[in-house]
């Protein structure tokens, strides 16, 4: 399947969906601290990315816009995920591909994981 990256400083979110995601086939990487974010994304070339907003600096519209000015990274495709409401539009605005907000369903997050690396495999 997908090499996919999670940034979340809450280690039980990141626990979850590193089991979930791993448990369809996923190969994940899980990081709690947002500083080494960039350094672990150049080892190890995800596919996809999944981000927390409401994290210590950088946080996740922070750290949005960094990965996308990596140009190894550019088109790579970001989901937020935060317990904030708010519009598409907001959240693309920082660069990300789509948004969940918190509480949702595992089966939701897998379907926007495979809708978003299929839309980007098709383009590349």
């Amino acid at each position: 399947m997908a090499k996919i990256m999670i940034v979340d400083d809450d280690v039980k979110v990141t626990t979850l969906f590193k089991r979930f995601l791993t448990s369809v086939g996923h190969e994940v990487t899980a990081l709690n601290q947002s500083l080494n974010a960039i350094q672990t994304a150049n080892s190890v070339h995800p596919d996809l990315f999944i981000l927390d907003i409401m994290m210590p600096q950088p946080d996740g519209y922070k750290l949005c816009g960094l990965l996308r000015a990596i140009p190894a990274f550019s088109h790579t495709p970001i989901l937020i995920i935060s317990a904030l409401e708010f519009s598409n539009s907001k959240a693309t605005s920082f660069g990300a591909d789509e948004y969940l907000t918190k509480p949702f369903d595992l089966d939701d997050l897998a379907i926007k994981i495979t809708a978003l690396i299929t839309r980007t495999r098709r383009n590349q």
